[in-house]
């Protein structure tokens, strides 16, 4: 969602027009976008660990790319370059970092051109894209590469063949419970920056800490998944438990990482709870009663389509308003 702020000057100076997030802190939108890359930095080495060094070409080349699609495009629409920024790069590292091991760079290429073009800069650039334009490449790529988007890789350590598969398509489809502990070292089949809940957790934990993330969104999801996942997993004993939802699959790299998004995701305290609680109902239900093992991406950009409406209605009254 986008706004326009209007900030009002001395008689005879220019007003200030600026186009959301508006909100205040002690970091500029330079930093906080860096701050991001910086916290992405354990789940690189994680992928680099435990499927080998070779995810660095498919991750450069999704920065790259990236980047690059957004400098050509402002170029050619007579823009000032702003990639500087670090916006394009945070994209194009989520990007690569929720692709299989060992995915093509090619198609990884054109992933990171069409998130940027049809996922941001389409809506005018940083400040006005509806959906997170990371999972927007990831969807283009699910739709136009099915098969290499779901062609997994084992790990180099891992101890038996069904870390070949995700744990979640192993419990969907062979009815197998990965054990908890190779979900939270990352032992396991997955996308590169995903498997590893300790790595994901570091630099979640980072952005956290330092005020650059709002802990509510990843909060209202832990919460919701506890809480939907909890209910199903009673109601029937067939679908899985819901801690083994939250550590399994790319809940948690999404959690820290895609729902909260600075201009995808609500403004207000009571949006946020909304929102992530939306994204786990929908996630719960794609999961166990949807024909794909996984429904993280969906369930965001789902959710992404609704914030202008949440925004609208979560509103806090300004003082002295009242019914016409």
């Amino acid at each position: 969602m986008s706004s326009v702020t209007v900030t009002e000057a001395p008689t005879g100076q220019e007003l200030l027009l600026s186009t959301s997030p508006h909100l205040h802190s002690r970091w500029t939108t330079k930093q906080l976008m860096w701050f991001v890359v910086l916290a992405l930095v354990p789940c690189v080495i994680s992928s680099v660990v435990y499927f080998g060094f070779y995810q660095l070409v498919i991750i450069t080349t999704a920065v790259v790319f990236a980047a690059g699609t957004e400098a050509l495009i402002q170029y050619l629409t007579k823009k000032p370059v702003t990639i500087s920024d670090g916006s394009a790069v945070i994209t194009g590292l989520l990007l690569g970092l929720i692709v299989p091991p060992y995915f093509s760079p090619a198609f990884t290429a054109l992933g990171a051109v069409f998130a940027i073009a049809v996922g941001k800069m389409v809506f005018g650039g940083l400040g006005y894209n509806i959906f997170n334009p990371a999972l927007v490449g990831r969807a283009f790529l699910q739709a136009a590469f099915p098969v290499a988007i779901t062609t997994w890789t084992i790990p180099q350590f891992a101890v038996d063949a069904v870390s070949k598969a995700t744990p979640l398509a192993a419990f969907k489809f062979d009815n197998v419970v990965t054990p908890l502990t190779p979900l939270v070292v990352g032992n396991v089949g997955g996308s590169l920056g995903e498997t590893s809940a300790i790595a994901v957790l570091i630099g979640g934990i980072f952005l956290l800490v330092t005020g650059v993330a709002n802990w509510r969104i990843p909060a209202a999801m832990i919460v919701g998944m506890l809480l939907f996942g909890g209910v199903l997993w009673l109601l029937d004993p067939a679908a899985p438990d819901p801690v083994f939802h939250i550590f399994a699959g790319s809940f948690l790299f999404a959690a820290m990482f895609m729902a909260s998004d600075y201009v995808s995701s609500p403004v207000t305290g009571t949006g946020m709870w909304i929102y992530g609680l939306g994204i786990s109902l929908v996630t719960v239900l794609i999961r166990v009663y949807g024909g794909l093992p996984e429904g993280v991406m969906y369930s965001i950009l789902f959710m992404n389509a609704f914030v202008p409406l949440i925004n609208r209605y979560t509103q806090p009254k300004l003082f002295g308003e009242g019914k016409a």
